[in-house]
């Protein structure tokens, strides 16, 4: 993928999990690494480092994603640094609980809102005017499974809200396009980050990995190859608007 060599990649949530590994993918294949965080500075250095251990550049960048200033400020820190963003992957989100239906409060729904889907329309916009001038980009949302078939036990909230970056996906694929802009999205099934430990029983686990296909969890660097094609243009230069299914075979479409 000679075409990313020298581009300028901004991930967010990429201290850990599966941004951890897409940042370590696209500086594998020459491309300089924006690692965004909120509360995991060392985390998120420690990424940086694995970046720039290929010989590209990486910086680190705070935000908490439920502030649209700090949002707007990230993006500009980074470009005040990189001079552009040519990728943008949305990939920071969180379930921040598992909460029965009935037991949903409108600040709780306020919050993973804010988390998985405002964030991702805060941080897009934020980038947009800077792919414009410069002729062009690559976004790429984080979407998932739980989109497709409702979410698990207490997840229904996260599940509505990836329902719509799934959705904004495409309405953003058709509305960007006359500016070169190619959106798409990635969208994970199981994969065995800090998310599941954080918010999944050992039953739960269980269950899920029964459900698979596969026979088996995936790993962060499992949808590492998703974005890198996504992201390029000689690859998927014709393809926009798009969300593929990493998943291990729990969801065929």
């Amino acid at each position: 993928m000679q075409d990313l060599k020298g581009k300028f990649v901004l991930i967010t949530g990429a201290s850990t999990g599966i941004g951890a590994a897409a940042a370590t993918a696209f500086a594998a294949q020459g491309a300089h690494v924006a690692v965004h965080y909120n509360r995991s500075a060392d985390k998120a250095e420690a990424v940086a480092e694995a970046v720039r251990a290929h010989g590209v550049k990486a910086m680190t960048v705070a935000a908490d994603v439920q502030d649209t200033g700090a949002i707007d400020a990230a993006v500009a820190h980074v470009l005040d640094g990189f001079g552009r963003i040519d990728v943008l992957i949305n990939n920071a989100g969180s379930l921040v609980k598992r909460t029965p239906f009935t037991e949903v409060t409108d600040a709780y729904f306020d919050d993973v809102l804010k988390v998985n889907a405002r964030s991702v329309v805060a941080f897009s916009r934020a980038v947009v005017p800077a792919m414009r001038k410069q002729g062009g980009g690559a976004i790429v949302n984080v979407t998932s499974i739980a989109a497709r078939h409702g979410g698990g036990p207490g997840a229904l909230i996260y599940a509505a809200a990836k329902g719509f970056v799934s959705t904004l996906t495409r309405g953003m694929a058709k509305e960007l396009m006359p500016d070169r802009i190619r959106v798409n999205a990635v969208s994970p099934g199981v994969i065995m980050t800090p998310f599941h430990e954080q918010f999944s029983t050992q039953a739960q686990i269980d269950a899920f990995r029964q459900s698979i296909p596969m026979g088996r969890l995936g790993e962060p660097d499992e949808c590492s190859g998703a974005f890198l094609y996504l992201a390029s243009e000689t690859l998927a230069s014709y393809v926009t608007g798009q969300i593929i299914e990493v998943n291990g075979g729990q969801l065929m479409l």
